[in-house]
């Protein structure tokens, strides 16, 4: 799961400033419970790809450098 969420940002699906889909629906799509995607969530601000922020979503890390970090 943070490696499909990597590659989207990698791709530009998800941009620099993005919001990402809400935990409800990112464990609809990937058909598990909030627990994974918070647990990939948290690997991928660790890394510097997103950030949270308390109330207001996940975002796609401005920081160009961590984008650029992304690859195969």
């Amino acid at each position: 799961m943070a490696q499909d969420i990597r590659d989207k940002i990698s791709s530009g699906e998800y941009h620099p400033g993005a919001k990402l889909p809400s935990l409800r629906e990112m464990s609809a799509h990937y058909g598990v419970s909030a627990e994974p995607v918070r647990s990939a969530l948290l690997i991928l601000q660790a890394e510097g790809l997103v950030e949270g922020h308390q109330g207001k979503g996940v975002y796609v890390s401005g920081d160009d450098q961590a984008a650029d970090q992304v690859g195969p």
